[in-house]
């Protein structure tokens, strides 16, 4: 019985040392902020319970969208847990002067907000930094100061996905490309307006190291993601389509065929300047006769993307 008591008196002897180096109250400071600290980190924040009793009718709508499930349910960091504030700002001044548009320096993200825009989005973009997001900064809508809230809209639900300003992407796309949405409605078009694709299926709105914000490196890349049979390689290869799709084809929309810039031949004459080789019937020979249907150079250029035939070096086989 003597060794395991004089285990038990080490530990008390240990346990004593251990209370005479740290006081009780020493220990409490440490596990507890100060609560100077705790003051300041909360100071000209009143909380969402005191902003629900002017805008109640706000708060409802907000309490639908996803993000305001996610915030006011189930907060993922103190930013969130402030609720209302943590994206408007402290509204301690905003109460005291008794409210009003514009009143208390709180951020609104109003189209009448002079709040500059980059503050806003700097606003969203303390979590929304990452994945698509990453080359926002110098990006053409970022240098534009197109604000996020002229795209999303963060207190209602106006579409069925990523809180869109409009119901869908095109119709969200369409606010400020005005000429490109019209392009759909063309004859020959993507099948955007059928449901099936989205402008941000080959551009991201959020900012990219590519022209025109194309997702891939280059035009031909992007459209390679669909048309892969085009990509080669070919024995034969016809240069400008090596280079860019789009010196044929316009991608949103033509009145022409298969989306071409323009009816052929007068597309094929853009660089093929006619010599001996003439695109409308001359002459009374029969051979002729192959140039009244369609004018059309394709006719007996059939591989013009490119030919993997030993004879096609004019693309016809």
């Amino acid at each position: 019985m003597s060794r395991p008591l004089g285990i038990l008196g080490g530990v008390g002897v240990l346990l004593l040392l251990f209370v005479l180096a740290f006081p009780s109250s020493s220990l409490a400071q440490q596990a507890s902020p100060k609560p100077a600290a705790a003051a300041q980190a909360t100071d000209g924040y009143v909380g969402s319970d005191t902003c629900k009793g002017c805008h109640e009718e706000l708060d409802q709508k907000f309490a639908r969208t996803k993000m305001g499930r996610l915030m006011l349910r189930h907060p993922r960091n103190t930013k969130e847990g402030l609720g209302c504030e943590g994206c408007h700002g402290p509204g301690k001044a905003h109460v005291d002067a008794g409210g009003g548009r514009g009143v208390g320096g709180l951020i609104s993200f109003t189209k009448q907000d002079p709040t500059p825009v980059e503050k806003r989005n700097a606003v969203c973009l303390q979590c929304h930094q990452k994945g698509a997001r990453l080359f926002w900064q110098g990006s053409q809508h970022e240098s534009r100061d197109v604000a996020c809230t002229n795209c999303h809209r963060v207190m209602e639900d106006a579409s069925p996905k990523f809180q869109l300003a409009k119901e869908t992407v095109i119709e969200t796309c369409g606010q400020c490309h005005l000429q490109k949405r019209a392009q759909t409605m063309r004859s020959s078009h993507m099948p955007l307006r059928e449901g099936k694709m989205t402008c941000t299926d080959c551009h991201n709105p959020h900012g990219t190291v590519t022209p025109t914000l194309l997702r891939e490196n280059s035009t031909n890349e992007t459209c390679y993601r669909c048309h892969a049979e085009k990509r080669g390689p070919f024995l034969y290869v016809h240069a400008p389509v090596n280079e860019n799709c789009a010196y044929c084809h316009d991608p949103h929309g033509s009145n022409h065929e298969k989306m071409l810039k323009l009816a052929k031949p007068r597309l094929c004459q853009q660089c093929h300047i006619e010599s001996r080789h003439p695109t409308e019937p001359r002459g009374t020979r029969l051979e002729s006769a192959r140039f009244v249907l369609g004018r059309s150079c394709t006719n007996c250029h059939a591989n013009i993307h490119g030919s993997n035939h030993p004879s096609g070096n004019s693309f016809k086989r």
